[in-house]
């Protein structure tokens, strides 16, 4: 006979690793969504949006995209996003983008900071603390 105390330890163990497991797919599912001309406006008009000016030949940018995708992951209250400067230079001329990496935070569609540079881990953290919600 099974003891009552042991099945409800487990049924509790069995819960939390669901739960676990629930909040690691939702972490998976996260994307940084690639900005063009068709969809800048519409994505950054709503909420807080990071947006990662980059180009495929930039070493510091290249560096700077597995840091970016994961502050995507821990801070869910914002949406990260990427613009190709060579794909889409109009983009980059209306927010005045002469070096990259560059990262525009839009709050609500209007520019709110602006960082340059390789800035790592700790520029993407520092800046997304500074829009908690």
């Amino acid at each position: 006979m099974d003891d009552p105390e042991l099945e409800k330890i487990k049924q509790k163990k069995l819960e939390e690793m669901i739960a676990q497991q629930q909040e690691s797919i939702a972490q998976s599912q996260v994307q940084v969504i690639e900005l063009n001309s068709a969809n800048f406006d519409s994505i950054t008009s709503k909420g807080l949006v990071l947006v990662d000016f980059w180009a495929e030949w930039c070493g510091p940018c290249k560096m700077m995209h597995p840091i970016f995708e994961r502050m995507a992951k821990k801070y869910r209250h914002i949406k990260f996003a990427r613009v190709n400067v060579d794909q889409n230079q109009d983009i980059s001329l209306r927010f005045g983008v002469q070096a990259i990496p560059t990262f525009i935070m839009f709050k609500d569609g209007k520019q709110a900071d602006k960082m340059m540079g390789a800035v790592g881990e700790p520029g993407i953290h520092m800046i997304a603390k500074k829009y908690q919600i």
